[in-house]
């Protein structure tokens, strides 16, 4: 691929399928207008052509018939909007030989299961809850002692499994909250995690180590909004119930940090985005302990692209504005693909 890269394709979940990860299962009109803004800010870059797929069907046919130079993987629910298959995209495409941005097949597979995240970030001296691993099929007479314990699926997207009832006190709690886990979501995996009290802070990192990774101003998520009595955590009631208080009082802001943190949150973040292999852009999350150490929850290699997301945040922060944030992942991908040739 050369510098006069032109042709670029967008790919996107598929509006006219179900979807676990949207309200009610489906896209609605919230989720048209952050689509809108995108295909508005990528339309005005000067010098490419850009073609929006949002259907599934016949995608890789409609992909060999006019071939782009570069694939922007905005795909991030998997193909036919189907989580476990977010990796079947990129795969696909490494067959056809055509580059697309972000995370590869395999940094896809490791970082979908965040135990194992757990274990590498671990290995790597960074900080992480103490934890559980609780097999599906699993008795459930032998609970940890963790409480106050985070309850979550061990393989999901978009806080899919995490609800307002997530954060268990007792052993009668996480009974029940593993019950209704193993009903709503039958034969996955959970993780009964410590609970992390303090702050909770979002890194973004765009670029690619070999040609410059830049890490955004860190992000809060602010939490003082919600109502007394309800756990202080993203769960899937703030991005699927809009008259929730998680949906409406839930806020992000600049993250104000002492500069020894901030620091050790970069250092974290970057060797564990070249360790999983991420690429182009990525997002860590991490929260504070109740003894004040940031630990890492998640990882997230292809991170939500939504004007209204926490990356576009992280970017706005730093002075950067929608358009040129999109630009900017893409610049990285066409640098690292030029760099390999």
């Amino acid at each position: 691929m050369t510098k006069q890269t032109k042709r670029i394709a967008v790919i996107t979940g598929d509006h006219s399928l179900p979807d676990p990860t949207k309200r009610e299962g489906r896209y609605h009109e919230e989720d048209m207008v952050t689509h809108a803004a995108m295909v508005a800010a990528f339309g005005s870059l000067p010098g490419y052509d850009f073609r929006v797929y949002t259907e599934h069907a016949g995608l890789f046919e409609r992909l060999a018939a006019e071939p782009p130079d570069v694939v922007i993987n905005f795909c991030d629910t998997g193909l036919f909007n189907v989580p476990t298959q977010e990796l079947h995209l990129p795969a696909r495409l490494e067959l056809m030989g055509v580059p697309y941005t972000g995370a590869s097949p395999a940094a896809m597979v490791v970082c979908y299961d965040k135990a194992i995240v757990r274990l590498v970030a671990e290995s790597l001296g960074v900080p992480v809850p103490r934890e559980a691993y609780m097999a599906a099929d699993a008795p459930l007479n032998d609970l940890p002692d963790l409480y106050p314990a985070l309850i979550k699926p061990n393989t999901a997207d978009g806080s899919v499994g995490i609800t307002k009832d997530s954060v268990v006190r007792n052993r009668r709690e996480a009974l029940d909250y593993l019950g209704w886990l193993r009903a709503t979501l039958p034969g996955r995996d959970a993780l009964i995690q410590e609970y992390l009290p303090g702050p909770e802070y979002g890194v973004g990192m765009i670029g690619n180590p070999e040609t410059g990774l830049r890490m955004l101003p860190p992000l809060e998520v602010d939490f003082s909004g919600l109502p007394a009595g309800l756990n202080p955590i993203l769960s899937f009631e703030s991005k699927a119930l809009p008259d929730s208080p998680y949906w409406t009082e839930i806020k992000f802001k600049r993250a104000v940090l002492p500069a020894d943190i901030e620091n050790r949150l970069a250092g974290w973040t970057r060797i564990l985005f070249r360790r999983l292999g991420l690429r182009d852009y990525g997002r860590f999350d991490f929260r504070v302990a109740a003894d004040g150490e940031p630990k890492l929850m998640e990882i997230n290699p292809n991170p939500a692209w939504a004007n209204d997301g926490k990356l576009a945040f992280m970017a706005g922060f730093a002075g950067i504005d929608y358009r040129d944030m999109l630009r900017l992942v893409l610049e990285a991908a066409i640098a690292r693909v030029q760099r390999a040739d």
